[in-house]
């Protein structure tokens, strides 16, 4: 089993911390020691410990060891927009260093690191770093998470194609249901599954307010 996964998705906001929270509790329902990272979160608040990001925290929560905030998400960022702009206006420069000595010493300390990037597979971190660039620096694989709407066929065979194109291996994927009125769901996922080149990981459920830890068993990572 991969010491680790980078999980990306087909747009921003179809799942991928729901997702990746569940990720870390299936594979700590394998008696693995898992914890997941955030490593650039745009969307923070102040808080009295410094700014803090809902996605990262709730990967913190999901993780076991639970890890310091700074490693989880070395970069926080408060306006909640394109890494490259709240980058700019916190007058931020994203660098690859801090985010993988963060990942190293969350690695050195458990079996398994459920990495979450941000946006989209093509969302760039900066203006001369691609996310391709950091999962290419912490040698991982990744896996896609699809939100099942109208598009999302188109959306996820792009994106597939973009990870192939990078040279990045993709392991797998996983649906996530975000729209409850979707028509024909279900045929939309089984046309998924016929067309993606990698196993889908498992099927998550539309939920108004979801669980990782009850969702866990739903997944199958390879």
């Amino acid at each position: 089993m991969s010491r680790g996964w980078f999980v990306t998705g087909t747009d921003t906001g179809i799942g991928k911390s729901v997702a990746s929270a569940t990720l870390v509790h299936a594979l700590r329902n394998r008696g693995l020691r898992a914890v997941g990272m955030k490593p650039l979160a745009s969307g923070c608040e102040a808080t009295a410990d410094g700014w803090r990001n809902e996605d990262a925290l709730a990967l913190q929560a999901a993780s076991d060891p639970r890890p310091r905030y700074e490693d989880v998400n070395p970069y926080a960022l408060p306006q909640p927009l394109a890494p490259e702009l709240a980058a700019r206006d916190a007058g931020v420069e994203v660098r690859l260093e801090p985010m993988l000595q963060a990942f190293a010493r969350l690695r050195a300390q458990t079996d398994a690191v459920v990495v979450e990037g941000v946006g989209g597979w093509a969302a760039p971190l900066g203006p001369k770093l691609e996310q391709a660039d950091l999962v290419r620096a912490l040698g991982l694989p990744v896996v896609m998470v699809v939100g099942l709407r109208l598009g999302c066929i188109n959306h996820a065979r792009l994106t597939a194609r973009a990870i192939e194109a990078d040279g990045l291996p993709l392991a797998g994927w996983i649906a996530n249901d975000i729209d409850p009125a979707m028509e024909r769901a279900d045929d939309n996922f089984t046309l998924l599954k016929s067309r993606l080149p990698v196993p889908c990981w498992g099927r998550l459920p539309f939920r108004d307010t979801p669980d990782p830890v009850g969702l866990a068993g739903l997944l199958e990572p390879a």
